[in-house]
Parts: C-alpha cells; sequence; structure tokens
C-alpha cells in the first residue's frame, strides 16, 4: 500500500471518529435530562452535565497538542484518548448516581480533547490549498453524525433488558451503545490509520530523500527569535528527519519545537485574534441559538418531539450540504473571501430574526414562514465561517507547533459552547436582548476582518505580494 493510499484512509478513519462525536452527542441529548431525573438530580446537573464534557476537552485539548507536536505521531494519541470515551460511555451506562452520571461526562470529554491533535496532523500532512477543502469534509462528518444520531434512537429507546447486574433501558442504553462503537473504532484505527508524511507541494510525491544535513540548515531559521516565516516547506523540514528501513514513520527528532516558542507572539498577532474571535463568537452564537430554538418552538407553534426531530433532521441536511458547499468553493475562492461571506450572511440572519422573532406577527403561516427563513440563513452562514476560520488559523500561526496552536482554538471554542446556552437559557423571554447582543458580536467580528482583511492570508502569500509590489 503506497503513501497515498495510507493518506486516505487515514482521512476516512479521522471522518469516521468526528462521525461517531456527533453521533454521541445526538444519542445522549435527548435522554440525559430524564436520565438525571431519575437519578433525583437537580434541575442545575443538567447545565453541569452538558458543560463538563466542554470543560474536560477545553483542558485537555492543548495538552494533547503538545504531546503531538513534541511526538510528531497521533495515532497513538488518538488511540489513548478513544480510551476515555470507552470508559466515559460505560460510567453513563452504570450510571448509579447523578455524580457517576457527572464523571463520565467529564472523562469523555477528555478524550474529545485529542481533535486538536487530529487538526495539528491534517494541517501538517495537507498542502494550504486543498485544506479548507479538507477540513469541510471532516466537519461535514460530525454534522453526518448528528444526523443518523435520532435514527439509533428509534432502537434503543425500545431497549429494556438486563446485562449481569446492569439494567440496559432508554436511558443507559446509549451509554454501552456509543461504548462498543468507539471499542470498534479502535480496531479500525489500528487498521487503518497512519502518521503518514507530509506531501510536497510539487506533485503531490513525498518527501522522503531529505538529507540530514539539510534538515539542520533549517531548524534555526524556525527557531529564531525573530518574526517566524511560516511557509509549508518549513513544516517539511522540521518533519520529515525519517529512517529509511522505517514503515514510513516519522522518527522523533532531538531538537524541540517548542524552542523559542512565545504565546504572545504567536497568539496575539492581529490575523491570529481575528480569527479566534471568530471561532469564538461562531460557537458562541450557534449554541446560544440552539438553546433557543426548542423553546421558541414550543412557545409559538406548538412542536412536540416529532416536530423538533422533523426540523433538526432537515437543518443537519442543509448543514452538511452547505460544508460540501465550501469545500468546492474552497477550490475556486480565498479563505478570508469565504469568511466574509459567512459574517454577512450570519449578520443578515441575526437581523431577520430580530425583526420577525421577537415580536412575531400576522398569523401562524407568516410566524412560521419567517422563522423558517431565519434557521434557514443562520445555518446557511454556519459552514462558510467554520471552515475558513479553521482553515485560516492552520495559515497563520506555526506549523511547527500546530497540535497545541488548534488545542487553543478548541478550548477557545470549548469556552464559547460554554457560555453561549448559559446566556441564551436566561434570556429566552428576552429574545430582543439575546438577539442584540449576538448580532453586536457579529458586527464586532465583521469589522475586524474588514480592518484586517489584507492580514488574513498565508503569511507566504503575504510576503509574495510584497515582493512584486516592491518589484514592480
Amino acid at each position: 500500500m503506497d503513501n497515498h493510499q495510507k493518506r486516505n484512509l487515514t482521512f476516512l478513519t479521522i471522518g469516521l471518529i468526528f462521525m461517531l462525536s456527533g453521533v454521541e452527542y445526538a444519542v445522549i441529548l435527548p435522554t440525559i435530562w430524564r436520565y438525571l431525573q431519575i437519578l433525583e438530580a437537580p434541575p442545575y446537573f443538567l447545565g453541569l452535565g452538558l458543560s463538563a464534557f466542554s470543560l474536560s476537552a477545553l483542558v485537555t485539548g492543548p495538552l494533547f497538542g503538545i504531546w503531538s507536536d513534541r511526538s510528531k505521531t497521533t495515532k497513538s494519541i488518538v488511540l489513548f484518548s478513544n480510551v476515555f470515551e470507552i470508559v466515559g460511555n460505560f460510567m453513563y451506562f452504570i450510571g448509579y448516581s447523578k455524580w457517576l452520571l457527572l464523571c463520565s461526562r467529564i472523562v469523555a470529554g477528555v478524550g474529545a480533547g485529542a481533535g486538536s491533535s487530529i487538526f495539528g496532523f491534517l494541517t501538517r500532512s495537507t498542502i494550504p490549498e486543498e485544506r479548507a477543502g479538507i477540513f469541510a469534509a471532516i466537519m461535514a462528518g460530525r454534522q453526518a453524525g448528528l444526523l443518523v444520531g435520532p435514527a439509533f434512537n428509534l432502537f434503543l429507546r425500545l431497549c429494556d433488558f438486563k446485562l449481569g447486574p446492569f439494567v440496559v433501558n432508554k436511558y443507559t442504553s446509549p451509554g454501552i451503545f456509543m461504548c462498543l462503537l468507539w471499542v470498534l473504532l479502535q480496531f479500525v484505527v489500528l487498521a487503518m490509520y497512519w502518521d503518514v508524511p507530509p506531501i510536497s507541494c510539487e506533485g503531490g510525491a513525498t518527501m522522503m530523500e531529505m538529507k540530514q544535513e539539510e534538515v539542520e540548515e533549517e531548524v534555526p531559521l524556525m527557531g529564531s527569535d525573530e518574526e517566524p516565516v511560516h511557509t509549508y516547506r518549513a513544516l517539511n523540514s522540521d518533519q520529515l528527519e525519517t529512517s529509511t528501513s522505517s514503515d514510513m514513520q516519522p522518527v522523533h527528532r532531538a531538537s524541540d519545537p517548542f524552542r523559542n516558542f512565545s504565546a504572545s507572539r504567536e497568539f496575539l498577532r492581529e490575523e491570529v485574534v481575528v480569527v479566534l474571535t471568530a471561532q469564538f463568537i461562531t460557537l458562541f452564537n450557534q449554541t446560544a441559538l440552539e438553546t433557543m430554538v426548542t423553546p421558541l418552538t414550543q412557545r409559538y407553534f406548538n412542536f412536540g418531539e416529532l416536530g423538533n426531530s422533523l426540523m433538526y433532521s432537515l437543518c443537519g441536511v442543509e448543514v452538511i450540504l452547505g460544508f460540501f458547499f465550501v469545500r468546492w468553493l474552497s477550490r475556486k475562492v480565498a479563505d478570508r473571501a469565504v469568511l466574509a461571506v459567512g459574517l454577512v450572511i450570519c449578520c443578515t440572519a441575526c437581523i431577520w430574526c430580530l425583526i420577525f422573532l421577537c415580536n412575531p406577527r400576522g398569523g401562524y403561516g407568516w410566524e412560521l414562514s419567517a422563522f423558517i427563513i431565519g434557521v434557514f440563513l443562520q445555518l446557511l452562514g454556519l459552514p462558510f465561517v467554520a471552515v475558513s476560520q479553521v482553515s485560516l488559523f492552520s495559515k497563520v500561526t506555526a506549523e511547527k507547533t500546530q497540535g497545541f496552536s488548534q488545542g487553543v482554538r478548541r478550548s477557545v471554542g470549548g469556552l464559547a459552547t460554554i457560555l453561549g446556552p448559559l446566556w441564551a437559557g436566561g434570556l429566552t423571554n428576552n429574545l430582543y436582548i439575546m438577539l442584540g447582543m449576538m448580532l453586536a458580536l457579529l458586527l464586532m467580528i465583521t469589522v475586524m476582518t474588514a480592518l484586517s482583511y489584507d492580514r488574513l492570508t498565508e503569511p507566504r502569500a503575504v510576503q509574495s505580494a510584497q515582493s512584486s509590489d516592491s518589484g514592480g
């Protein structure tokens, strides 16, 4: 099997990992509140349970990222992190007390922290031109999991038997079901995941012939005290010290990728701040809207379980189609243009919701139409912003410490997923305040993007443009 085949199988496995994370969310979320009630948990435990997963992923993401940057491998990290998913979901299945249930989400969240290592691996294993498309496909995998997850609930809710001393019912079955799926995934990772070397920008051939002397010449440039020059070739030089007798596994470098690393110099640059702000605002608004939608449909349209399930399914289809449209568009348009389009769509959606949803008038038919249009516009902008900011972040941060940087990005997103529901949860009866704040955040990041538009690109492209200008 050549490196191209290994690479494709590895990307497919990564897609399965993200798909399982979506399935887990979709099968646990509908029943966790009733599960907690049976365990005599107070109402605030629902918020704790949902936030615990994001909190542990927020903390462990940078740690897994540092591990992958130092080792230059991710397969062992994925196998290790999946153990936490297995154990966490088994604890959820046992569910003897509300505290065990809370701990189960904390443990499972540790496993989710390995996403930073995976995004770092994808950055090191792709060329900039194809990166946004691959990110879009991977992120669509999670949406596919969210879409098919409710289908699994159709048979999980019918479970009513004992497995040894454990009771398997519609509340505990999601835990054992996900536990088995993560166990199966371990075998898939063992068989189909390789730490393939990066691909050369020229023709897609692997750069396995670089000599040790050439590597050593490149290293001081990467570790200098001057502003780092982020080029794709610097990545290849930094990563590809290999043994000719090995089976294409990267060899650990003697040098430390964090030598002379400065967090302030890396993350307080204008373009990085803009992208991280976009990450936070996007997920803050998304989770706030998810929190708002169910009470809104119940209040205005009397949607029950069936109506909400149908709505979420249609939303999932739209988002998946949106991700694949962005995958196609990213081959023709720069990431910063995709980000700008997405922000304009999100601002338009928020304005529409402020006008037509906060004080709905005109009868049931018009109110439902206005709601559908608002949700459609909100979901339409999501793939544009989500994919472009991940791809941009991978290009404006140093590639040799990409795992740690992606961990920081995901931690920022994790903070947003914790704060978003808290903001919206208390303001479902004050939509003007809730949506007004969301629109203010969107307008702020739109202005920031416009002012920093020239810097929101791969540094190599900026340097080439400057050279062309000086040459002219």
